[in-house]
């Protein structure tokens, strides 16, 4: 299954038949494995890594970090579900140390990403503070590499 799951993070695109053939399984097996990790929300869903940047759509993302107060009972929960019910938050991450949350936001500007934070985030009972970071540009995400262009490449190498 692990081997299955594996290859299906690097590509959602590999048909049954490919993973059996890579894999040494039948194709029945495969397909039963992946229903199964289906069925037990292991696959959660599939998706494609858009490199917005070489398109003509404008997005900004940040990375906001969260100081909260957990809640009687429900510890870091509710506070969690709350921020995750936006369509803004693309990630919600519990962390270690100096903050408590890490959520990465994505809007069409930098007014829309504080509108969400003043008017969505911060509000919420049981947050204390907010640091948003914006990211200035993706060089790899999800184990891929973006394109940089050779020019770039070069001064990336001899600084």
């Amino acid at each position: 299954m692990n081997e299955i799951l594996k290859l299906l993070e690097e590509d959602c695109r590999y048909t049954p038949s490919e993973l059996a053939a890579m894999t040494g399984m039948s194709e029945e097996e495969v397909r039963d494995i992946i229903k199964k990790c289906e069925e037990d929300h292991i696959i959660t869903g599939y998706t494609t890594l858009v490199d917005w940047d070489r398109t003509d759509v404008e997005t900004v993302t940040a990375f906001i970090e969260v100081k909260i107060t957990p809640q009687r009972d429900d510890g870091f929960d509710r506070i969690a579900k709350r921020i995750y019910q936006y369509d803004e938050v693309e990630s919600l991450y519990l962390m270690s140390g100096a903050f408590d949350f890490a959520v990465i936001v994505t809007g069409n500007s930098l007014k829309d990403v504080s509108h969400f934070v003043s008017s969505k985030l911060a509000p919420i009972d049981g947050v204390v503070s907010t640091a948003t970071h914006f990211i200035m540009k993706r060089y790899k995400d999800k184990h891929r590499q973006f394109l940089v262009e050779p020019e770039q490449e070069e001064r990336i190498l001899f600084v």
